[in-house]
């Protein structure tokens, strides 16, 4: 369907495309913040290790699990 979030690199500027499918506990939880389809984001920060991975959306920063960054398919703006 396309890349993940957890893909992406810091400044990286991108739009949700959709959820992976069998994720639906985490699709729930980024829906609730926000990350529907369409939603515009830019990667801020992300941890040594890769987790976790703070991204701006809606005007606000936002801290994603490596988890629920991998349940997120995007494309690059």
């Amino acid at each position: 369907m396309g890349r993940k979030l957890a893909d992406m690199s810091v400044g990286d500027r991108g739009r949700v495309t959709g959820f992976e499918k069998g994720l639906e506990k985490y699709r729930t939880k980024l829906i609730s913040m926000g990350l529907i389809k369409g939603t515009t984001f830019t990667i801020n920060r992300v941890a040594p290790m890769g987790d976790p991975v703070e991204i701006e959306v809606r005007g606000y920063n936002l801290s994603l699990r490596k988890d629920e960054a991998t349940a997120l398919f995007v494309e690059g703006v």
